[in-house]
């Protein structure tokens, strides 16, 4: 997952922003006591989130994949002051954890998390998104784009998370490797869409940004 050498990898964390005090404590609480928190965003990547959600100064913001709600909260910081957030995860045992730190936030009344099968909840929304941070079960994201696709404003930009999949995808694919097959094919859709410009960098586990034009 990590592609820079540990050196390199610790002097740009070290030369970018500090983690808020209370994402370092979600950060700690995931750690040590929620299954696989290799899924949390972290202290770089969400800084990265954060910036770029600054940048981009989202009226709302749709994410696919809650986790505990991390990078909900670093995508929150770059909002309208009246903007919406909206957030959906599947896992029902995270969901007061996600609600403590959001309610502990300043968007406490600006994010609204669904539970549920993402692909039945998206079609259901009514708004238009000008920012998508997609992070969630990896054989739907050829769904999702499509979902998306109807709901990202002209000049909305979709981030997509974990498109190096640890480098599974130069490698070959097993049979029954779906996730890495799913990922294949998003990463494709994104690369030839005519509607979007896309770079793909190597941050982490790589992310994607999109821009519809």
């Amino acid at each position: 997952m990590h592609f820079l050498p540990q050196e390199i990898d610790d002097y740009v964390v070290t030369h970018s922003a500090r983690e808020p005090k209370l994402l370092q404590q979600l950060n700690r609480e995931t750690n040590q006591k929620v299954l696989q928190p290799r899924m949390l965003s972290g202290h770089y990547q969400g800084r990265l989130l954060s910036i770029l959600s600054k940048l981009i100064n989202p009226q709302n913001i749709l994410e696919i994949g809650t986790y505990t709600g991390y990078s909900a909260l670093c995508l929150a910081e770059g909002m309208k002051s009246d903007g919406i957030l909206h957030t959906i995860d599947i896992n029902e045992e995270l969901v007061d954890l996600q609600k403590r730190y959001f309610d502990a936030s300043p968007w406490k009344d600006q994010i609204v998390q669904h539970l549920g099968d993402a692909t039945e909840i998206i079609p259901s929304l009514k708004e238009d998104f000008d920012l998508v941070f997609i992070d969630a079960d990896k054989p739907n994201y050829p769904i999702y784009f499509q979902q998306i696709m109807e709901k990202i404003r002209p000049g909305g930009v979709v981030l997509s998370d974990n498109v190096l999949w640890s480098g599974k995808v130069v490698e070959p694919v097993k049979e029954d490797d779906e996730s890495t097959k799913a990922l294949l094919e998003y990463n494709r859709l994104l690369a030839e869409d005519e509607r979007l410009e896309t770079v793909m960098l190597p941050v982490r586990d790589g992310l994607t940004i999109s821009r519809r034009k």
